[in-house]
């Protein structure tokens, strides 16, 4: 009877647990389309896709998916010089945004899950916080 007890304590605690955090995701996403529709569009485009050979792609991009420090700084920092993206050399720079962590934690969410990336696990304000120190 113990067992049966804690078995369903266990189940329904990780399950509220991924319906919390799923719906935390989803409204980071939401926001991080509108910081991303205003300072990376234009850049990235709407599709994710970039421009070829100036700015690399974020749709289905191998260096966000492996790279998710230096990801999360770029987007902080700015980024200059050569980046590889896709088996493609880009040497461009990307100007510091002035975003807020938040608004980083949010964007970051939105190009994660978007245009055929996923799988990522979600980026948190501690986690950028952190980093960013």
């Amino acid at each position: 009877m113990k067992f049966i007890i804690c078995g369903y304590l266990l189940i329904v605690s990780g399950l509220t647990y991924f319906l919390i955090q799923d719906k935390e995701l989803k409204e980071s996403i939401q926001r991080g389309k509108v910081i991303y529709t205003d300072f990376c569009i234009t850049c990235h485009l709407e599709t994710g896709e970039g421009v070829e050979n100036t700015f690399p792609p974020l749709a289905k991009s191998d260096y966000l998916m492996n790279n998710r420090e230096a990801s999360i700084k770029g987007v902080k920092y700015g980024q200059r010089g050569e980046l590889m993206v896709n088996g493609v050399t880009y040497n461009n720079t990307m100007m510091p945004l002035g975003l807020e962590n938040e608004e980083i934690v949010d964007v970051m969410n939105y190009v994660l899950n978007s245009w055929g990336n996923s799988g990522a696990k979600m980026v948190t304000i501690e986690e950028v916080n952190t980093l960013l120190k």
